[in-house]
């Protein structure tokens, strides 16, 4: 493998390599240690170390030295084995060996030796060297990813020790694997790492002993790059009770990426499914692979950066050089192509960034290729401006795909171009310098040529037509000369910048713009430029008459999300006179409904209304309409939604970068969550609900040109103006009111308009009033000051963080769970939780590896926190047989079943965890009473049915005779006659029992022979088997007959009104106590205290008779209130849970093996 060339001096290498081969530019090497027969001490040391140490620490056993001559100073330049912290990049094998070394060697000798004699001088030699070992690097990582892909055979192996090792279902597919240590507090176990789908696993075998772990990615609650003592570059794994550390990683960086990726993908595939739209190509977990995890990765950043729509597919990444006109150069930089864009960006941050919609886009065409334009393409937009990209490797194919794009994208939209219009709206825009109110910036667009704007009018005649401000203009007061004068300055100087960077969406986006935005968007060009700068112009101008249908749709519908809009409308900046009257009212209240009746999943949420206000100030309806999509759905992704996950991740970026770049202010007030709360209005309302509005809306032109950097970075620029003030603050409430003082004084003397009255301040008449700040200072400073945070940061640390809050949440569920349910069950607290983990493992079992069933649904973040994770049948039945006391062999499954269906209520086939705990909670902690209640309702309707399993009875008759005496024989020869214990039993049991619980109904013969079963079957490898089943056999009996004199006395009763026959001779007497009723006396079953009324002819038991008759038993009576303990059995079930799993996916996979489903 080749190194990037590194300086070494051999006079401190303290005699670690032995030269093997040597020439005059040349030397290779061998480590001590490796490769020797005996070894002497010294060999025995460096071969030991290095055994230990695999990784950054570790060297390679061979390389190579170029030898400069007459220098002390050796490049190596191949190794045998890659060198983790060195500048490596790519290694076919994992070990060294002399044959891969000799054949560097023979390469060198070959194609270099000979050509370096030519050279006079030493530092052409060895920059002539160094460039050819940097090309064959770049030709290795160009084809790294192919190289991969046609040798699959290490992946295959690697495949077979992962399934081999950690028994996962054959759905658990791997992704990749990694060499490295996982450190057990100061040892490292040197292993290997493999990263699925679902889970990060690690296997050591060493020194004899074997180490498995398994996380899986949605435990995982915080994954960061950290250093200890020992190594200086550490990925630490951070769960709910432990940290795991990794290290030596032959590439630590792409090893961390992946993890991010797998993390990301799976926490919020599985914890946030209700704002999270997976790439089409991450739809099925199962089709993942290491090339797809980067692929993503590049595609939300560029998504990202350049703000576009989540449905953008990237399609290339291209080297090229930009003709800028305005710098009279090409300007390097990278283009990407998507679906339906071109874009591009300069390699030097801010110096220029283009994008292109294919929609603009006229014609692609290849120029001749010369030595001064080497590989160019013209690019022609509607606008009548071109674009020259220059060296661009495979031009031929990039351009015969975006020729096809270009044609499917004209397809879709059928377009024609109005140049009289156009050429109008450019002369009013570029030469205009007068202020006046009907001053336009024009749609620089397409119109369609199916759907013009006339056609719309007809359909909606009520939609506004022109932004809110201007009207307001109209009719308002002028303002003074002077913030007139200075914005018609402003308004001069963007047509300057129209003239010379262009002015439509097209146009080059550099560091003078960002300043000019800084500085204060004009009043007349505002709207139009947030559509340009946000690219919603590209989503109106693609759906003509889309908004004016919604609105015909939506409004005049009553549900709950209308009826919160039109509580919130009259909240909506009730300061500007624009709200005061029901035009701006309407107006709002259609933007709101028809984007509820869009997007559905988001519907509503409160500060919505505050923004769309502004956005209707400034911008016609239907632009207002997509300008809020596009806040909603790509410039504040997860911000509107149930929990607003966007916005809290984004509140935690804030916290680290206050660390970063305020660290003192950090330091006084350690609990960052109280600045965070303070600072939450900030993001989900643009500052616009704390800050004046005539300030706040500069703050949203840099929103609209820098995304949620320029939000970051004046939230940091606020607190450090007041560093000072809350390091001197006492409380929390303190601290609010010296932000909202400040926040509250901010003015813009620019505004053409007056100033409105405030409401943002809270503080008292006697404070003295905080010094003015000008929002144009404020915003430079934030620039200068914290303005270097690049969007590739900015994603970075909110993947970070995403799992940090999507975690807090789960945590947040499960405590208000186990809130609830702990007062209601005998359960330890720590063993509640367990079980819920439990339980929720169970859940996420299912969802990894199963095919989603109409009944197993996922996850709802949305729903209450008791129903946000439930289980059906088959996952119940799992965790029955894992952590239930009653286990019965073969038997286990269907009183799982059974039990299913009691706790089911609803019958939705989907139970609770608070269900699940509370029949366990019976199980372990339960009176005997309450133990047999739960056995008796497992085997009566519901719980038993007619088509369950093993439930028919193959029994016609009656098992026993009507003849046989009630008195049962003892194996000594006594005899013992229970009629007498029984009768008291019963009538205490009905005097105990509650007159306001529900009477069970009675058991039927069928009923109770699958009851008798089932204690049988729990009976089974019982310590005192033999005793519990003589015990069972003396009261089964028992209870039958007593089943059989109640059916009857019940034939005999309803018989004697016909015939008044005669009873058998084995009947009870009169003289006989009235459990056993003697009902040709006479007595009607009513009057018999311990038999409701039931059926005629049936035979029938009751809960009482069972339970009278088991309390005859001692070593019954001991076997249900002996203590059980449930955490050796919860020990057991973590460490069972994904075996027994995989069992039944291996047992379902199988030809000829039927599994009955729940």
């Amino acid at each position: 493998m080749w190194l990037k060339p590194e300086e070494v001096l051999l006079k401190n290498a303290l005699k670690l390599w032995v030269t093997q081969k040597s020439s005059c530019y040349f030397i290779l090497q061998r480590r001590r240690g490796h490769g020797e027969g005996g070894g002497r001490l010294t060999g025995r040391l460096v071969g030991a170390l290095d055994a230990v140490l695999d990784s950054n620490a570790r060297v390679a056993p061979f390389r190579i030295l170029l030898q400069v001559p007459g220098s002390q100073v050796y490049s190596p330049i191949a190794c045998g084995e890659l060198l983790s912290g060195s500048d490596v990049y790519w290694a076919l094998a994992t070990g060294a060996t002399l044959e891969e070394i000799n054949q560097h060697w023979d390469w060198l000798e070959q194609n270099l030796l000979h050509t370096l004699s030519v050279f006079d001088n030493k530092d052409d030699i060895a920059s002539f060297v160094k460039g050819k070992v940097k090309a064959l690097i770049a030709e290795e990582t160009s084809g790294r990813l192919a190289r991969q892909e046609e040798e699959p055979e290490k992946f295959r192996e690697a495949l077979v020790k992962f399934e081999a090792r950690f028994n996962f279902p054959e759905a658990e597919k791997l992704v990749t694997y990694y060499s490295c240590c996982c450190w057990k507090g100061r040892v490292p176990r040197q292993g290997w790492l493999y990263l699925s789908i679902n889970h990060l696993c690690f296997y050591s075998f060493f020194l004899g002993k074997e180490l498995k772990l398994v996380v899986p990615w949605v435990d995982i609650q915080k994954l960061e790059r950290t250093s200890n003592v020992f190594l200086t570059d550490t990925i630490r794994i951070t769960t709910q009770n432990k940290e795991r550390d990794f290290s030596m990683f032959l590439n630590l960086d792409e090893v961390f990426r992946i993890m991010e990726q797998l993390a990301d993908v799976t926490l919020r595939r599985l914890l946030d499914n209700e704002g999270f739209d997976l790439d089409p190509g991450l739809q099925e977990p199962s089709q993942i692979t290491k090339r797809d995890l980067e692929a993503r990765a590049q595609n939300e950043f560029f998504r990202a950066f350049f703000r576009l729509p989540r449905r953008e597919k990237l399609h290339a990444v291209l080297d090229c050089s930009l003709w800028t006109p305005f710098s009279r150069c090409h300007t390097a930089g990278r283009m990407f192509t998507s679906d339906s864009y071109i874009c591009f960006a300069s390699k030097e941050a801010g110096c220029c960034k283009v994008i292109l919609p294919l929609r603009e886009v006229v014609s692609i065409e290849k120029m001749e290729d010369t030595s001064l334009l080497p590989n160019p393409i013209i690019v022609s937009i509607r606008s009548k401006m071109a674009f020259q990209f220059i060296e661009l490797t495979g031009r031929d194919s990039l351009v015969e795909s975006l020729l096809a794009r270009l044609k499917q994208v004209h397809a879709d939209h059928p377009v024609h171009y109005d140049t009289a219009r156009d050429e109008d709206l450019t002369s009013s825009v570029f030469h205009s310098t007068s202020m006046c109110s009907d001053h336009r910036f024009g749609r620089i667009e397409m119109v369609s040529s199916q759907n013009s704007e006339e056609g719309e009018k007809e359909m909606s005649p009520h939609l506004h037509r022109e932004a809110l401000v201007a009207g307001f203009r109209r009719s308002g007061s002028q303002s003074p000369d002077s913030r007139l004068s200075r914005e018609q300055v402003k308004l001069r100087l963007w047509n300057d910048h129209f003239v010379e960077y262009g002015r439509t969406v097209c146009m080059f986006r550099t560091e003078k713009i960002r300043k000019l935005v800084a500085m204060g968007i004009p009043e007349s060009l505002r709207g139009k430029l947030w559509l340009l700068f946000s690219d919603a112009v590209t989503d109106l101008t693609s759906h003509p008459g889309y908004y004016g249908n919604l609105v015909e749709e939506s409004m005049g519908k009553c549900c709950l999300v209308t009826e919160e809009i039109e509580r919130d409308l009259h909240r909506s900046l009730p300061e500007h006179p624009a709200f005061q009257n029901e035009t701006g009212i309407a107006a709002l209240r259609r933007v709101l409904t028809a984007y509820a009746h869009r997007n559905p999943r988001i519907g509503y949420c409160q500060s919505m209304n505050i923004l769309t206000s502004l956005l209707l100030l400034y911008a016609e309806e239907e632009e207002a309409f997509w300008l809020l999509v596009a806040v909603c759905e790509r410039m504040l992704p997860d911000y509107f939604n149930h929990r607003v996950i966007g916005a809290q991740v984004d509140q935690s970026v804030f916290e680290e970068l206050i660390k970063e770049q305020l660290p003192e202010l950090a330091e006084h007030m350690r609990d960052l969550s109280a600045l965070a709360s303070i600072s939450l209005s900030w993001f989900l309302t643009l500052f616009l609900s704390i800050m004046p509005l005539e300030s706040a809306v500069n703050v949203v032109d840099c929103f609209f040109y820098d995304g949620i950097k320029a939000i970051f970075q004046l939230g940091l620029a606020v607190l450090e103006a007041n560093a000072e003030d809350l390091c001197s603050s006492k409380d929390d409430s303190q601290a609010l009111m010296v932000l909202s003082r400040f926040l509250d004084r901010i003015k813009n003397e620019d505004s053409p308009g007056p100033p409105l009255s405030s409401h943002h301040a809270f503080f008292s008449d006697d404070q003295e009033p905080c010094p003015m700040t000008d929002i144009a200072d404020l915003i430079r400073d934030s620039y200068e000051k914290f303005g270097d945070q690049s969007v590739a940061q900015i994603e970075h640390m909110r993947c970070k963080h995403r799992i940090r809050v999507l975690q807090g949440h789960e945590d947040t569920t499960k405590q208000n769970v186990l809130r609830v349910v702990i007062p209601e069950v005998s359960v330890l607290p720590e063993d509640l939780e367990e079980l819920y983990d439990l339980f929720k493992r169970e859940h996420m079992m299912s969802c990894y590896w199963e095919q989603p069933r109409p009944v197993a649904l996922r996850h709802d973040p949305s729903r209450p926190y008791a129903e946000q994770y439930r289980i059906d049948a088959r996952q119940f039945a799992r965790l029955f047989q894992l952590v239930s006391p009653w286990t019965c062999g073969a038997h286990t499954e269907i009183l799982a079943e059974r039990t299913f269906r009691l706790l089911d209520e609803n019958m939705d086939h989907l139970i609770e965890f608070k269900a699940f705990v509370s029949c366990l909670d019976i199980m372990y902690n339960g009176e005997m009473n309450e133990k047999i209640k739960l056995l008796y309702r497992l085997h009566i309707p519901p719980a038993l049915t007619e088509n369950d399993r093993d439930s028919q009875s193959p029994l016609k008759n009656p098992l026993l005779s009507t003849s046989r005496p009630l008195v049962i024989g003892k194996s000594n020869g006594d005899t013992v006659d229970y009629q007498k214990q029984l009768k008291q039993m019963i009538k205490d049991l009905a005097k105990e029992k509650d007159k306001t619980e529900k009477e069970l109904p009675k058991m039927s013969q069928r009923e109770f022979i699958q009851f008798c079963k089932t204690l049988y079957s729990m009976f089974h490898e019982d310590p005192e088997e033999n005793d519990l089943c003589q015990a069972i056999a003396t009261v089964t009996t028992l209870l039958l007959q007593i089943g059989e004199v109640g059916q009857r006395g019940r034939s005999s009763g309803s018989c004697s009104q016909e015939g008044g026959e005669e009873p058998q001779a084995s009947a009870p007497s009169p003289e006989q106590d009235s459990v056993f009723a003697d009902t040709h006396t006479g007595k009607s079953p009513r009057e018999s205290q311990a038999f409701p009324e039931e059926a005629q002819g049936g035979w029938t038991v009751s809960l009482e008779h069972i339970l009278a008759s088991l309390l005859t038993e001692q070593s019954l009576v001991n076997f249900f209130e002996k203590p059980l303990d449930l955490k050796s059995k919860l020990e057991n079930a973590k460490i069972n849970q994904y075996s027994l799993k995989a069992c039944e996916m291996s047992r379902q996979s199988q030809p000829g093996l039927k599994v009955s489903s729940p």
